[in-house]
């Protein structure tokens, strides 16, 4: 269940009762997971996007995927994608940039006007309040609504400076480093955290921030996109958080997490 009010500096959209613990009767090289190299992280990408029509057409639909020429589009979309799906969440930005079709005029519009627009994405109050803070400052520090000045600087940087916002946590720092700027960058959200736990790559109940920091060290900066979305895809329709269907799964005879009995 996604409930909760996110905190300044985190992105509360994990569901933390779904631990990924391994079940089943896993021999001992499953139980020590399979998918922890760089080229294996590479062969489990390929492995996700070639078994499933409709996984490689929702990769393609992925909303940021829409808004990867403006990072300040990425980081208001993500900022509403805070503890909702990322469907409902784009509609309220693609409602709001239509109310607003300039970030100066959503910079000076009242919170609750904001708050109203953006209602069905949840926590809606918090968010514009959010929202505003982060325009506000830009205009107030760089004289212009835009962060394209990230552009010319290192990863660290930006993400140092992501962080600095009031409400930016480290998933919505990367989700701007990875879709706007092309930099090394894997956000972790439900699905990931759970598929990383089952396959073993990340222990249980590992939280966000430190399951970002341990797949950003192992996964090849050319993997990160294709495998985060694919990641994504894979624990929406095969690795669910319960009932699992693992019988389906393309990864099942490597899974250390697989409930399906290992054959003696």
């Amino acid at each position: 269940m996604r409930t909760g009010q996110p905190e300044a500096g985190q992105d509360k959209d994990i569901d933390i009762k779904d631990d990924g613990n391994p079940r089943g009767n896993r021999s001992a090289s499953r139980r020590s997971g399979f998918f922890t190299s760089p080229a294996s992280l590479a062969r489990l990408r390929r492995l996700l996007r070639s078994t499933c029509d409709e996984a490689r057409k929702e990769e393609t639909d992925f909303p940021l995927l829409q808004l990867t020429a403006d990072p300040l589009a990425v980081l208001v979309a993500t900022v509403l994608s805070q503890a909702t799906n990322d469907r409902i969440s784009f509609r309220a930005y693609t409602a709001l940039r239509r109310a607003f079709p300039r970030w100066e005029d959503l910079m000076v519009a009242p919170e609750e006007k904001i708050a109203q627009i953006i209602a069905p994405a949840g926590l809606a109050g918090q968010k514009a309040h959010t929202i505003k803070a982060i325009l506000t400052r830009l205009s107030a520090e760089r004289g212009q609504l835009s962060l394209d000045f990230l552009r010319h600087l290192s990863g660290q940087e930006v993400r140092h400076h992501l962080l600095s916002f009031p409400g930016i946590g480290p998933k919505t720092a990367a989700c701007v480093q990875l879709f706007s700027l092309g930099q090394v960058a894997f956000p972790v959200d439900t699905h990931i955290r759970r598929v990383a736990a089952r396959l073993g790559l990340i222990p249980a109940k590992t939280d966000p921030a430190r399951a970002q920091a341990i797949l950003e060290k192992i996964i090849r900066p050319e993997d990160c996109l294709p495998l985060h979305l694919a990641m994504i895809g894979h624990g929406r329709r095969i690795c669910r958080p319960r009932n699992p269907r693992c019988g389906e799964c393309p990864l099942e005879p490597d899974c250390p997490g697989s409930h399906v009995p290992a054959q003696s």
